[in-house]
């Protein structure tokens, strides 16, 4: 796999395409680290780490009514074509109602944190 945190994102979209309650992720500490910011800001229920025979991620979507409260999440910042933003070029998602997710030197931060620290970072996802 070339594109792990892709391929978290891409499970998640299609697990709430098909209405699934939860989604199972392969184990790894950015992962974690993404999953953790999608719980604080709302997006799933809960996100907690699974000790199977493999260690896994286990990631509770959320739903209002029969529709899913993650209406796009999207990859920014690819492998192949990394994006990186200093803090006043971060973009605002749906004009501040979405949120971008970033790998910064303090760690994993939605937008508006690294934007109050004024730091920059590899821009990782964007989503509402």
């Amino acid at each position: 796999m070339t594109d792990p945190i892709a391929d978290m994102l891409t499970r998640i979209r299609n697990a709430q395409m098909a209405s699934k309650r939860s989604v199972s992720i392969p184990f790894s500490k950015i992962k974690l680290a993404l999953a953790e910011i999608l719980v604080k800001e709302g997006f799933v229920n809960k996100a907690v780490k699974e000790k199977n025979i493999f260690d896994e991620i286990k990631i509770d979507l959320k739903y209002v009514g029969k529709n899913s409260v993650i209406q796009h999440i999207k990859r920014i910042s690819k492998p192949s074509c990394r994006v990186y933003a200093t803090y006043a070029d971060i973009p605002y998602v749906l004009n501040g109602h979405g949120m971008v997710i970033l790998s910064t030197s303090k760690g994993i931060l939605v937008d508006r944190d690294a934007r109050s620290q004024k730091i920059g970072g590899e821009l990782i996802c964007e989503i509402y």
